[in-house]
């Protein structure tokens, strides 16, 4: 057997029944399908019954230990030459396994991974935080674009890896958030061949409000300095971007405050970056996404990515670089709800 998916969930049943069709429309045929529940109240055994004649298809329950552990034990079931990570929340398009195995066949590789985009029926909102994960103006277009600021880490919602080399390398670790960029680093590390699939993309439906999309760049922003600890060398000067825009905004504001007390006719200036930001965003992702209100959601969420992951680069740094803390993370029992 050729590719073994790997899709841990933890209560999406919903979601997970949007991925196993999408995934019996495939040209390409030769894969097997293991989905592992990861301790869900909810479960999606009833789903996965639903596609036990049209698919390979393997199902485990096992008690919760996050996805990073749950994708290992897949694996460890999992018979392909290659093992593809997704996560449930993601749908593939018709010729996503047809694009990889054409790559694999072009140029062989050890690991892999493609970038993400909205589907046309994701709401407004999931668009704009679509648009600010993957925007050259919000993460530097390393989360896949063909525009990047640091080289292609494969992230987990879309990743490949040859099973033997997965094996050897012992797979995702113990980490909670950044577990993939861990593992990314580790497959840089060992030498092995790793690169970009531009056509092997997903719709990646990530979280489906602000609320919940601040949880997860605020982790990310923790998980950054907890891999800095780990390896010194993985910051980049794009990781401290966030944090930067941050501090920024902050002191704006707050020159804003004191010229409103000493200087009122001045108050507007320290605005002014922030009204050409805010302009930037809305006029790109308004012709991006053809819709004036998802431009407009979009000045949200990029001020949420950017700042979200900010403060959580800001308080990991301070409790692990400045405090000595170890290792840590927020949103742990929430984040997967």
């Amino acid at each position: 057997m050729r590719y073994s998916f790997i899709i841990p969930v933890y209560n999406r049943p919903d979601e997970v029944d949007e991925l196993l069709d999408s995934l019996t429309r495939q040209s390409v045929k030769d894969f097997e399908v293991i989905v592992v529940e990861d301790g869900s109240a909810v479960t999606c055994s009833d789903v996965c019954a639903k596609y036990a004649d049209s698919l390979d298809l393997h199902y485990y329950d096992k008690p919760n230990s996050g996805p990073g552990q749950s994708r290992n034990y897949g694996v460890e079931r999992a018979k392909g030459e290659y093992v593809l990570i997704l996560d449930s929340d993601v749908v593939v398009p018709e010729g996503y396994l047809k694009a990889v195995n054409d790559e694999l066949e072009a140029n062989p590789a050890d690991a892999f991974g493609g970038p993400d985009c909205a589907h046309p029926s994701f709401t407004d909102t999931q668009k704009a935080i679509s648009y600010s994960m993957t925007s050259f103006f919000t993460t530097g277009g390393i989360r896949g674009g063909k525009k990047k600021l640091d080289k292609f880490y494969p992230r987990s919602f879309n990743m490949g890896v040859r099973r033997d080399v997965y094996a050897r390398l012992e797979g995702f670790s113990k980490m909670r958030f950044g577990e993939d960029i861990d593992f990314s680093i580790r497959i840089f590390k060992a030498g092995c061949r790793c690169r970009l699939f531009p056509e092997a993309w997903v719709w990646h439906k990530r979280r489906t409000d602000f609320r919940k999309f601040f949880r997860q760049v605020y982790n990310s922003g923790i998980a950054r300095i907890n891999l800095y600890k780990k390896y010194p060398e993985s910051l980049k000067l794009v990781h401290l971007l966030p944090m930067v825009f941050t501090v920024g905004v902050l002191l704006m504001l707050l020159l804003c405050i004191v010229l409103l007390a000493l200087a009122p006719s001045l108050a507007w200036l320290p605005l002014v970056p922030l009204a050409l930001y805010c302009l930037l965003i809305f006029i790109d992702s308004s012709f991006e996404n053809h819709s004036i209100k998802i431009g407009i959601l979009s000045i949200a969420s990029a001020y949420i990515q950017l700042m979200g992951y900010g403060f959580g680069f800001i308080e990991s740094w301070w409790k692990r670089c400045v405090c000595g803390k170890s290792e840590f993370s927020a949103f742990e029992k929430t984040f997967y709800k």
